[in-house]
């Protein structure tokens, strides 16, 4: 787990003890699952790829592709999908900044997580 969804998870244990955890790179979502996490950040493929990845860099940097063929590619690298991504009542942030988070989790009111 990298630094930002560990304190991503930090956060999220501070405002709630029940916290799933899914590591896309351990067990990848299925195609549904992405394209619903998608619908939920408002983002088009191509916005949710991690782009300093080597393999994005070897072999899709320069790649034009439509929506449904990047959907195919995060799904057999996916390494490339953004995160951490937190879901809470049908909408989902990418946890980066962790404000977004924070807004995520208290419907945009502030809120002392504290």
């Amino acid at each position: 787990m990298c630094s930002k969804s560990r304190a991503a998870l930090e956060l999220l244990k501070e405002y709630t003890p029940e916290v799933e955890i899914k590591e896309y790179i351990k067990d990848v979502p299925g195609k549904e699952e992405l394209i619903g996490l998608l619908d939920m950040l408002q983002l088009k493929p191509l916005e949710l790829i991690r782009r300093n990845e080597a393999v994005f860099e070897d072999k899709f940097k320069d790649a034009l592709h439509s929506d449904e063929e990047w959907i195919d590619i995060i799904l057999q690298y996916p390494v490339l999908i953004e995160r951490p991504i937190v879901v809470r009542n049908g909408k989902a942030v990418i946890g980066r900044p962790t404000e977004r988070i924070i807004d995520l989790l208290t419907d945009g009111r502030e809120r002392d997580l504290t």
